[in-house]
This record gives C-alpha cells, structure tokens and sequence, in this order.
C-alpha cells in the first residue's frame, strides 16, 4: 500500500478546517482539487475516509487515523527544517505573520526592514486579521505568528498551546477638538461630552468602559468606530472625545485634533503570540525568534518617537 503523505496533509487540513472548501483556500488549491486528492488517497487505502451522508463532510474512523499521522508528518517537517537552519549560518524559509493596521504600520514594516538586511532568505508574509480570527488562524497553523492587544485592565487569557512575547505598552492619549471652547484636564470633565468610542472587544473600548466605570459615568457613545484615522477624524471635525493609543497620533496631521494633558488612562499591551512546539526539541522556531527580536528593536525605538511626538501635541 502506497500513501502520498503530500494527501495526508489535505486529509488533515480538511478535519481541522472542518471542510472541503476551507481547507482548499488555506492550501491555495480548488475544491475540485482537494476532493480529487482525497477520492485518490481512498484509493490508495482502500478505504472511506469521509462520512459524505451528512450535509457537512466529515472523517470516518479511518480517516481520523491517518489525519493523526499527517499531523505527526507535518511537525518532523517542521522539526527538520528547524534542525537544518541551525547548520546554516543564515536562517531562511517563510513566516505568516497576523496583525492589525497601527501595528503593520509601525512596527512590521520598519521591522521587517531590519529583518531583510539581516536575514534576506527569510520570506515573511502579513495578513491583516486579528482578534478571535487571528488566534484561530494561529492554533490551525494558517499563521506561524500574532501580534496582538489588550487593554492593560484585561488579564491575559489563557492559552496553554501558545507562547506570548512582550512587543510595546503603548499609552492612552484622550483627544479633543480644537474647537472646543475648554480643553478637558481632567477625567471629571469628560463625563458630560460625546464620545467617538472604540468597539467593545478592541482595547480602546475596553479602556472607555474601564475609565468610566471608575469615575462614575456612563459616556455618550455618539460614534462607535473600530479604526483609528477615522476616529481621529471625527474628532476633529468636532463630534466628540476619544480614547486613542499613541501609535494612532504618528500618522495623523499636527494640529488636526488636541491631546489633552490628562495622562491617568492606562495603557495597551501589544505583544506577539507563537505556538507552543510540540516537537521533540521542544524549542522555538528560530525563524520567529528572530522576528520577535526585530519586532522588539522596532518598539524601543518607538518609546522615543512617541515621547517626542506627545511632548509636543501638548505643547500646542
């Protein structure tokens, strides 16, 4: 009995994508294509490997077995390509890395600059998913790496199969428009104002509820906007205060809105998050590590810029 291990990554791709369809778009193949490798791997076993009696497909007891084993193919691969890079005085193979639009922008990129003149056979590759979607991604081994927040008041939650690194705590900064006739100092004269508010699973909603709640009020959510510029945006057209990272003001026109002085905001954490090896060594993958060592340089090279850049929004 001949078994292409090649199908048994598909078989195991469509257990744990839970279908034809998604696990042809995480291989890049059609449907067509996945369905016809797997009528072949039946072929090649002699056996049914999927149950197609129901609307949704799934494995036969034959087909959970041999999905195990290409699991199991899929990590001593992982494993030896490990093993191999450290023969290498150049590490090099591709890296999927998940992140959000403030990140991307002033993290990865100047990171990934870094990363090309230090190690140019690495082939890093950025999706723009993040939240519950990008942790999935990550336990179903679509991304090698997440870089994601969380509102400082937010405990860590628990995730046993994967790692979390320390990238930047990027400070709250809460925003007015010029044309207010009093620039709020101080967090009791935000209460009666309109509010551009963060949805409620990103950390800046979270760090509006938070605030609130320990000053005692309920803020008026007049917009409720999940990207920063045009939160920035609606702030200085004159529609309201918001809660923003510092991050958020690098890109947006001097002038354009006003921070306030008002500093007792907290924080977000963004850090990166990898999967936990479950190979023999054991070890972490050298590719990721040195990107997360990148991905750090570029943060504290961050504290100074925005350090500089608040001192002087103040200032004005």
């Amino acid at each position: 009995m001949e078994i292409d291990p090649r199908r048994l990554r598909i078989l195991h791709e469509v257990a744990r994508r839970g279908g034809v369809m998604k696990a042809a778009e995480a291989l890049h193949l059609t449907p067509s294509a996945v369905s016809q490798q797997l009528a072949q791997l039946e072929r090649e076993v002699g056996l049914a490997l999927l149950d197609r009696s129901q609307r949704r497909i799934s494995l036969t007891p034959a087909g959970r077995v041999l999905s195990a084993y290409g699991e199991r193919i899929e990590e001593q691969l992982s494993e030896a390509r490990n093993e191999l890079n450290r023969f290498t005085e150049r590490l090099s193979g591709p890296v999927t890395i998940a992140a959000f639009p403030t990140v991307i922008r002033h993290l990865l990129v100047p990171a990934l600059r870094v990363l090309a003149e230090r190690h140019p056979r690495i082939v890093p590759v950025i999706h723009e998913v993040y939240g519950s979607d990008a942790l999935q991604e990550l336990r179903l081994g679509a991304v090698d790496l997440v870089v994601t927040e969380r509102d400082m008041s937010t405990p860590a939650p628990s995730l046993p199969s994967m790692t979390r690194h320390r990238l930047y705590d990027d400070e709250y900064r809460i925003v007015a428009p010029p044309s207010l006739d009093h620039i709020p100092a101080d967090v009791s004269e935000l209460a009666d104002l309109p509010w551009v508010a963060g949805v409620s699973f990103q950390a800046c909603g979270a760090a509006l509820e938070r605030l609130s709640q320990l000053h005692g009020f309920e803020p008026r959510r007049t917009h409720v906007i999940s990207e920063f510029p045009p939160v920035l945006s609606l702030v200085a057209a004159g529609h309201g205060v918001a809660i923003v990272p510092s991050l958020a003001l690098l890109d947006f026109p001097r002038g354009e809105v006003v921070v306030t002085g008002i500093h007792e905001v907290g924080s977000r954490r963004i850090e990166a998050l990898t999967r936990v090896s479950r190979t023999r060594s054991g070890e972490p993958d050298p590719v990721q590590a040195v990107v997360i060592e990148v991905l750090r340089e570029a943060a504290e090279e961050l504290t100074e810029r925005v350090a500089i850049l608040s001192a002087s929004l103040e200032a004005h």
